[in-house]
């Protein structure tokens, strides 16, 4: 993975799911999680981003939970909508943010299960990701709290 804790996180736009615009320098002063993962519709994604709503360390008022996959914006619409996700889903359709990440799969048509925390001034602070991508092995969300935990 290119990016390392402490390196400058690479500033990005992407369109939400109800196409606005969601830029990462938008929510500097917060701590950013983004997770990053294959596709909408798969049963571990479902699982893990079901998951943030009910956690009170990822809904903190300063930190903001953000899922980035490759799926459009209809997609992650009717997806959100489907299972009642609290957090924004960003279409990173052409990856050209996982590129920046290191994050592409070694497939080259998803990005990997991955996480980046960017703490408040913009910085990399915690990153962790799946480069083998098992389909059914799901992020290690007790690490990502630890991680938010520090940072607090």
């Amino acid at each position: 993975m290119a990016l390392k804790v402490g390196d400058a996180a690479p500033e990005f736009t992407l369109k939400t799911q109800d196409e606005k615009e969601w830029s990462l320098a938008a929510h500097k002063g917060k701590n950013v999680v983004l997770m990053f993962y294959p596709l909408d519709w798969s049963p571990t994604c479902e699982k893990e981003n079901c998951s943030v709503a009910g956690d009170m360390t990822l809904n903190a008022p300063n930190t903001v939970v953000v899922g980035v996959s490759r799926d459009s914006t209809w997609s992650h619409k009717a997806w959100r909508n489907q299972f009642k996700l609290a957090h924004d889903l960003l279409a990173d359709v052409k990856l050209e943010v996982a590129a920046k990440y290191g994050l592409v799969h070694p497939a080259g048509f998803i990005s990997m299960r991955a996480t980046v925390i960017v703490d408040k001034h913009g910085k990399v602070a915690f990153c962790a990701a799946n480069a083998a991508e098992k389909t059914g092995a799901a992020r290690d969300m007790e690490a990502v709290k630890a991680a938010l935990k520090t940072l607090a």
